[in-house]
């Protein structure tokens, strides 16, 4: 009787840990309030999770002719993306040196991320970071020029976390 009992429980509780599994993994795919774009980036096909906003404004993918891309989603998304391994020791200094917008603190100073608050007349904040997508290295940071939030930037670098070579299909044989 016993062996009955846990037979049937067995497949229930297997179900509905599995159940459990897939809406987890399902999260993880998907970020609330956010929409995946394909972009290239010195010729490299790339996606990336963007604010799905379109109360903000017009979404505006800009390959320039240097190598990076922009994208622009109204004045508080602005992300300009190329291919490099960084230099974060020149970033700092850079950062510490600047006489016009002076520099407050650093809110993530990471391996991998720098997020800091400066100021020229009011508190604006910017990023400078380095993702891998695939086995080549991008810079992500803000477009210089806007003032930025803390949250709009926050956004920003929550979204380059997202960025990964994007799945080819392969041609049919």
């Amino acid at each position: 009787m016993k062996n009955l009992i846990l037979l049937l429980i067995t497949p229930t509780i297997l179900l509905v840990a599995s159940c459990g599994n897939s809406k987890k993994n399902d999260s993880n795919s998907s970020m609330a309030g956010m929409k995946e774009v394909q972009i290239k980036v010195n010729g490299t096909t790339l996606s990336l999770m963007v604010p799905s906003d379109s109360t903000k404004g017009k979404l505006e993918v800009v390959e320039q002719d240097w190598g990076a891309t922009e994208i622009k989603l109204g004045k508080d998304f602005q992300v300009t993306i190329s291919e490099g391994d960084g230099n974060f020791a020149l970033t700092k200094r850079d950062i510490a040196g600047n006489d016009v917008n002076k520099f407050k603190r650093f809110i993530k100073d990471e391996p991998a991320l720098l997020f800091w608050e400066s100021q020229i007349t009011t508190p604006e904040f910017h990023f400078y970071s380095v993702q891998k997508a695939g086995k080549t290295s991008y810079i992500l940071e803000d477009i210089k020029g806007e003032v930025f939030s803390e949250k709009g930037v926050q956004a920003m670098i929550d979204a380059g976390k997202t960025l990964k070579a994007a799945e080819t299909s392969k041609p049919n044989s």
